[in-house]
């Protein structure tokens, strides 16, 4: 329990300490952003700094910190070292440079962005890539949800049904004004989560010695043997380390009044989302008390392991609370998902947003091709872990370009070029764990350990190399 005590007033103490050298780097100034420059009424529209904070919070904290802190758990409380550093040193840094450099772009998109800093062919990858994710994305945060729902509702209302009522939630989220709907209900969504967060973390600290949560080692407890590298990196995405992140950071830069507004909302949503990782994470080790019967209870899905927690550990009126709360946390993170998707596609088609047609253009046929990944999900009974594990690569493989399109831009802005560090070393490492993935994955080339580790580390090394030549050139230009 010392652990986790000791995780979470590091994760506080990062977000004052490296939150605030994050911001100098960038430096935010007195330039207008585009809630004020553009205010279109429809995406671009000044909010308070506390809504769009918790707006940020509930776009990131979908599924991924409880369900992928639930399986990072089956690793042992070693998850808990990623969860915190990760997050301080890479995922909170991720997500602040993602939003704060598109809002000096006029809110454009990840896949804009790389264009503007990577070339034109990054930029068309960058667009499909985000658009698949995002798609993914919904798809997970329709069936999670959906699966939960199934199993707290009459029989004819099952996993189909709920489905369906989610998509049709996910349109109007998707085509009114970002202030009508979503602006609304997301500060009470947001109370929720974070009642939901402390009243379960709460009822293990003062179960009367029921739950221990074990201390921190660097033992590899996973009961099937996988190894920690990269498969923890993977599993536990948000929470950490999130490309998903770099999808929604640059809808709520178009929501801030001023930039000095982007540490509490960019950098503080990410390390208030890893305090829930780091509760839920707590829950899986010390609930089932072994990681063999964590991993024996995952196999029934995430969903199952979340209902019985939170009943287990709160009762029924609590569980309902805790359920409610997971519930409404992937759902608040699939209808941005779509959002996001929609306002990605209309930049690369110059589609203006303002008019409803052209929001429908694009909105109907990313719903339908969601509609039938989930339908895939929810029909197979490997359907979900698929999706999953495809979703998890994907995402990390974007805030590996995520981080490298930040340290372009701070290469090319001559005061901040050894600031590029700060996100330098991050991507390194998150290309050394996407490369490494795909390559010994089982979705992936299934190649042995040797080879992936290898090619995974000169990979790394290589884009390293890169780097530290353009600091090094930029630097001599300037004497």
């Amino acid at each position: 329990m010392i652990s986790l005590l000791i995780s979470f007033a590091v994760l506080i103490i990062g977000y004052f300490v490296y939150g605030r050298v994050t911001e100098k780097v960038f430096a935010p100034d007195d330039r207008q952003t585009p809630a004020v420059a553009i205010n279109d009424g429809v995406d671009c529209v000044p909010m308070k700094t506390w809504k769009a904070f918790l707006i940020q919070l509930l776009n990131i904290a979908g599924t991924g910190p409880i369900f992928g802190a639930l399986m990072g758990a089956v690793f042992g409380p070693v998850v808990f070292l990623w969860i915190v550093f990760g997050s301080i040193l890479g995922g909170a840094v991720h997500d602040y440079m993602s939003g704060m450099i598109s809002s000096r772009h006029e809110g454009s998109s990840i896949a804009e962005l790389s264009g503007t800093y990577l070339g034109k062919a990054a930029k068309w990858i960058m667009r499909v890539f985000s658009v698949v994710l995002l798609v993914l994305c919904g798809t997970v945060f329709v069936t999670s949800p959906a699966g939960l729902l199934d199993k707290l509702t009459p029989d004819w209302m099952n996993g189909t049904f709920w489905a369906v009522v989610i998509l049709a939630y996910y349109l109007l989220a998707t085509l009114l004004p970002i202030d009508k709907l979503i602006g609304k209900l997301y500060p009470i969504f947001g109370v929720l989560l974070i009642v939901m967060a402390v009243a379960v973390i709460g009822g293990i600290l003062f179960s009367g010695g029921k739950y221990t949560i074990p201390e921190i080692s660097l033992q590899n407890l996973h009961p099937n043997g996988t190894p920690i590298w990269p498969y923890m990196f993977i599993t536990v995405a948000c929470g950490a380390v999130s490309g998903f992140h770099a999808t929604q950071s640059p809808m709520i830069a178009k929501c801030i009044k001023t930039e000095k507004e982007g540490r509490k909302v960019f950098y503080g949503a990410m390390i208030s989302e890893s305090v829930i990782a780091l509760v839920w994470a707590a829950a899986g080790v010390s609930f089932y008390g072994t990681t063999q019967l964590l991993n024996n209870a995952l196999a029934n899905g995430a969903s199952n392991v979340v209902y019985e927690i939170s009943t287990g550990v709160l009762g029924i009126f609590g569980g309902f609370l805790a359920v409610a709360g997971v519930i409404v946390c992937p759902i608040t993170s699939g209808d941005t998902a779509f959002r996001s998707a929609r306002l990605i596609l209309a930049e690369t088609f110059k589609l203006n947003q303002k008019k409803i047609y052209n929001r429908l253009l694009i909105t109907i046929p990313l719903l339908v091709i969601g509609g039938l990944l989930t339908w895939f999900a929810i029909a197979n009974d490997s359907g979900f872990q698929i999706v999953w594990r495809y979703f998890s690569w994907s995402n990390q493989t974007l805030a590996m370009i995520a981080l490298w399109v930040a340290t372009a831009y701070l290469l090319k802005k001559g005061k901040y070029r050894f600031g590029s560090l700060l996100t330098a070393f991050p991507a390194t490492f998150m290309t050394a764990v996407a490369v490494t993935y795909i390559l010994m994955a089982q979705e992936g080339f299934r190649l042995n350990q040797t080879i992936s580790y290898t090619a995974g580390i000169c990979a790394a090394v290589i884009l390293l190399a890169v780097y530290l030549i353009a600091l090094v050139r930029h630097q001599k230009k300037c004497l």
